[in-house]
């Protein structure tokens, strides 16, 4: 079960999606057409904190860092905040700004890969547009000439 999300939380989070920034807006121009199957979630918001862009499937936060992220009380911000969602079984990835800005397809690539990681080592299947399709009759058994 994930955390409440204060309401000023979620409102906080809706404004950011709208002005994201340009390298948030470079991967999300990739993340956001759910490469392999994968659907990822911008500017999410987890109990008290807002992702940057968020895996559900995998428990995967994937946080954008400016050279900001260096300065001042921000690096122990991070440090809490990491903590918090590992309690709340969500892992980071912290990417820097320079990363993205110099290739957000190699940054998605390296995304997609640890995810396919994480979800191999829970033992999910794939998504559900990467698998068979079966009818609900094929599963029971039933053949098509049985029902006519």
């Amino acid at each position: 079960m994930r955390p409440d999300k204060p309401a000023s939380t979620i409102r906080r989070a809706k404004r950011l999606r709208r002005d994201l920034t340009l390298p948030g807006t470079l991967l999300w121009q990739i993340l956001r057409t759910a490469p392999g199957g994968h659907r990822f979630r911008k500017q999410h918001p987890a109990g008290p904190y807002i992702l940057d862009f968020f895996c559900a499937r995998a428990d995967l936060a994937i946080e954008i860092d400016g050279i900001a992220h260096d300065m001042g009380g921000n690096p122990a911000h991070d440090e809490r905040r990491d903590i918090w969602l590992r309690a709340n079984r969500i892992d980071t990835i912290r990417i820097p700004v320079r990363a993205v800005l110099d290739s957000a397809e190699r940054v998605a690539q390296s995304i997609l890969d640890m995810v396919e990681d994480r979800l191999n080592s829970f033992g999910k299947a794939p998504p559900s547009s990467l698998r068979d399709a079966t009818s609900p009759s094929q599963v029971d058994g039933e053949d098509q000439k049985d029902r006519i």
